[in-house]
């Protein structure tokens, strides 16, 4: 029978939990709430983004968020962000060591920044994070 051993395994949990808020897409949730803009307490999130924007990237510099200017959330069944961010090109090579810290590019030639705004859904107490929109327009 399909007692309570069935949400043992977390990734049916999971699973189940990104269906709720998919499906959740099309109900009435709270609606989104703006959230104070400090990078803080939006780091881990806005870390899985950029890292993702960079893994896609075919750009021969790394990316990093320059400014954060607008985060909101909602409770789902995780919780959902929808955020605005400036990202700009830095100086350090993709396929260069990531040990330091990459300052963003001040070459005239190199500069290049884009506003992204995109939707990451995460479970925070599982670590889970999925990016489902992204789009950025050259700033």
């Amino acid at each position: 029978s399909m007692g309570v051993g069935c949400w043992r395994n977390p990734l049916l949990l999971l699973a189940a939990l990104i269906l709720a808020a998919r499906l959740g897409h099309f109900q009435r949730w709270e609606g989104f709430q703006e959230k104070s803009t400090s990078m803080k307490n939006m780091n881990s999130t806005l870390k899985f983004f950029i890292e993702t924007y960079n893994n896609a990237s075919n750009d021969t510099y790394l990316f990093q968020v320059d400014k954060l200017l607008r985060s909101q959330m909602q409770l789902t069944t995780g919780v959902e962000y929808m955020v605005t961010v400036k990202i700009s090109r830095t100086k350090c090579e993709r396929n260069g060591t990531r040990n330091h810290s990459c300052p963003i590019q001040n070459k005239k030639k190199l500069k290049k920044s884009f506003i992204c705004d995109f939707l990451v859904y995460t479970v925070p107490w599982m670590n889970y994070y999925q990016l489902w929109n992204n789009s950025c327009l050259e700033a």
